[in-house]
């Protein structure tokens, strides 16, 4: 099956992984289904954030940089963002816009090593936002 493998992280802590074919931020809800099989709804207000990934199992040795590389073609044109969640998690990203005007919105990891491709951020789930001066 053809989609995105998604690591959807919830605002109650727990974690579901899968693959995904109707994420749309202007959607309430998306569909995931499990490496088990099973088929879930996932309500985007119930998530703090889907973490689009490259592996389900993730490099959890890997420390991600937290400063954007030199020449990386990705900073043309969007902000240097860092987002801490209401459970401590902090993540340095690249938006496209400052601050975002929907209730979800997507980032980039500003380390173009991570695992992640691209994040779904929920923000009502943010405790704190910032954008980063270069």
């Amino acid at each position: 099956m053809n989609g995105h493998l998604i690591v959807a992280h919830f605002i109650d802590g727990t974690v579901q992984k899968g693959i995904s074919l109707d994420v749309d931020p202007k959607r309430p809800q998306c569909h995931l289904t499990t490496p088990a099989g099973a088929k879930l709804e996932v309500s985007l207000a119930s998530v703090k954030a889907l973490f689009f990934v490259k592996t389900a199992t993730g490099r959890p040795a890997y420390q991600e940089a937290k400063r954007q590389s030199a020449g990386d073609s990705r900073l043309a044109g969007t902000k240097r963002v860092r987002v801490v969640f209401a459970d401590k998690e902090e993540i340095v990203g690249l938006t496209n816009r400052f601050p975002p005007i929907t209730p979800f919105f997507f980032m980039l990891p500003i380390d173009p090593q991570s695992n992640n491709i691209r994040i779904l951020v929920n923000r009502a789930a943010v405790m704190e936002m910032a954008e980063l001066k270069v």
